[in-house]
C-alpha cells in the first residue's frame, strides 16, 4: 500500500468514525437512554447503567478505530482504574483521550466543557449521563465531591483543554481543590501519542504521516492522606498542583519504565514533598 492511499484512506476512515460517534450518541439518546431511565426508575438508580453503557459504546470506538487501522494503542497499569472513589486526572494531547479513559473505567464520570450542552450530537450522552460541567468553581467542587463520596470515579483533565504542542502545559487548581475537598485519591494518568494528532491545532482531517501509537500509563494513586498533609486547604492545592505539573513532565513509572509527554513541559518544576 503506497503512503499516499494509506492517507487517504485513514482521512476518509477518520471522518467516518466521527460521523458514526456523532450518529451514535444521538441514537442512543433517543433511543436506549430513554428507555433505561424509565426502567431504573429514577435519575440517581438510570445515571451509573447509562454511564456503564456508554463506556461500552467507547470501546467500540476504539475498537472501530484500531480496526480500520487509523491508531493502535496500549494500557500500562490497566488495574489501578478498576477502584472506584478515583479522581482521575490526565494530559490532554489529543481529541480523544476522554473516549480512550471512559471506556476505560467503570463507573466514571467526567469533567466536560459546558459548550457541549449545545453541541447537538453530543448534549444528549453528556446530559443523560449526569457528566459534570465546568461551571463556576463552587458548583464544581461541590458536585464531584459529591460524585466521589458516592463512589463513583471521576475523570478530569487539568489543564481545562488540550494541550497545545511545544507549549509549557499550564495547569488549573480546579482537580487539586476537588482532591482536597472530597478527601478521594488522586490516581495521575499519562496519554502519549506519537506521532500527534487532534489535537488542538491540527482539524480531524489533517492526518499524521503514519499511523499513531498511543499510550495510557497509569500511575499509582495518591492517598488523601498525604493530600491533606499539605497545611491549609489552599496550599495544599496548589503543593498538589505543582506535584502533578512535575509528575507530568516526567512521565509516571509504570513497570519500572517511565511513560514521558510528547510535549514541551515548564522547566525548573520540582515535585514537592507530599
Amino acid at each position: 500500500m503506497s503512503v499516499a492511499f494509506d492517507r487517504a484512506w485513514r482521512v476518509c476512515a477518520t471522518g467516518f468514525c466521527f460521523a458514526m460517534f456523532g450518529i451514535g450518541g444521538t441514537f442512543l439518546s433517543l433511543t436506549l437512554f430513554p428507555l433505561l431511565r424509565v426502567t431504573a426508575g429514577s435519575r440517581a438508580r438510570a445515571q451509573p447503567v447509562i454511564r456503564s453503557a456508554l463506556r461500552q459504546a467507547f470501546r467500540l470506538f476504539v475498537g472501530l478505530m484500531r480496526t480500520l487501522g487509523l491508531l493502535t494503542y496500549e494500557v500500562r497499569g490497566r488495574e489501578r482504574l478498576l477502584p472506584g472513589g478515583q479522581l482521575i486526572v490526565a494530559n490532554h494531547p489529543t481529541l480523544i483521550d476522554v473516549v480512550f479513559l471512559l471506556s476505560l473505567v467503570p463507573d466514571a464520570t467526567c469533567v466536560v466543557k459546558r459548550g457541549l450542552w449545545h453541541n447537538p450530537f453530543l448534549r444528549g450522552p453528556v446530559a443523560w449521563a449526569g457528566y459534570i460541567p465546568n461551571s463556576d468553581s463552587e458548583a464544581l467542587i461541590r458536585d464531584c465531591s459529591a460524585t466521589l463520596r458516592a463512589g463513583h470515579s471521576l475523570v478530569m483533565f487539568p489543564e481545562g483543554s488540550r494541550t497545545v504542542a511545544d507549549q509549557p502545559m499550564q495547569l488549573k487548581r480546579g482537580a487539586a481543590q476537588i482532591a482536597i475537598a472530597s478527601a478521594a485519591p488522586v490516581l495521575p494518568v499519562v496519554i502519549a501519542c506519537e506521532p500527534l494528532t487532534l489535537t488542538k491545532a491540527n482539524p480531524w482531517y489533517r492526518v499524521p504521516l503514519r499511523r499513531p501509537h498511543f499510550i495510557i500509563a497509569v500511575g499509582a494513586p495518591l492517598a488523601a492522606s498525604l493530600l491533606l498533609e499539605g497545611g491549609p486547604p489552599s496550599i495544599a492545592a496548589r503543593h498538589l498542583t505543582q506535584h502533578l505539573a512535575a509528575l507530568f513532565a516526567r512521565g509516571v513509572q509504570v513497570q519500572g519504565q517511565p511513560v514521558p509527554l510528547p510535549v514541551t513541559n515548564a522547566p525548573g518544576v520540582e515535585s514537592p514533598s507530599l
